[in-house]
């Protein structure tokens, strides 16, 4: 069902089915650049990015044609290359592989195969940004405290925490200043309609105004 559009008998490959095969990739990889900026934030670099780069791993593809030493030159030269940029977040690492399948699949022929599996990519992407299936609990926390040395941090924070958490567990400890302080670390889930600024103000009573931090597990800060 899904055979390749090149023809595997002919010597060479012919300007039509390649310009076939370029229109195609570059469809998907425009299609693929408006549903990641439609599901996500992004830049328009990145959305140029995942518009042009099927047609650039086609255009490999095709160059390598199933030469091995081809390939092997191939693979040297991109491993000269140096990405000097931020860390790329889940949900563009994920699109840059769907826009590197496209080339992939549009190098060999298989432009229909790589358009069902875009649209079942495209499909699957825009269910699940717009359901809360597979979301995160939005209650859970991570609570960093610095408390002093003479401190019971085993004890000291429990009826605060049976009153605002419904679960709590100390993950991480470490000393600091030369061992005048302790900086605990728990995973904690705030109880429904409780106000944190009140959880924090008891924390902070109990450990001397120190310094607290409350945030989100995917958004950890040091303090």
């Amino acid at each position: 069902m899904f055979n390749t559009i090149f023809d595997t008998s002919a010597a060479g490959l012919d300007i039509p089915t390649a310009l076939i095969a370029a229109g195609v990739a570059l469809l998907l990889g425009i299609a693929l650049a408006i549903t990641h900026a439609k599901t996500t934030q992004t830049t328009k670099g990145m959305m140029v990015t995942l518009a042009v780069l099927p047609v650039l791993v086609m255009a490999v593809m095709i160059m390598i044609n199933g030469n091995l030493g081809t390939s092997i030159a191939i693979l040297g030269a991109f491993s000269l290359i140096r990405f000097r940029s931020l860390e790329g977040r889940a949900k563009d690492l994920l699109a840059i592989f769907a826009a590197m399948m496209i080339g992939l699949a549009c190098g060999m022929g298989h432009v229909l195969f790589g358009t069902v599996i875009m649209l079942i990519y495209i499909i699957a992407v825009i269910i699940l940004s717009y359901t809360p299936f597979l979301e995160p609990d939005r209650h859970e926390r991570v609570l960093k405290v610095v408390i002093p040395e003479d401190l019971d941090y085993e004890d000291v924070f429990a009826d605060t925490f049976k009153k605002y958490t419904s679960r709590s567990r100390l993950v991480r400890m470490k000393t600091m200043n030369m061992g005048s302080l302790y900086k605990l670390t728990y995973e904690v889930k705030m109880r429904h309609g409780v106000k944190e600024k009140e959880f924090l103000d008891e924390i902070r009573v109990k450990n001397c105004n120190l310094k607290v931090l409350l945030s989100e597990p995917c958004c950890e800060e040091e303090i």
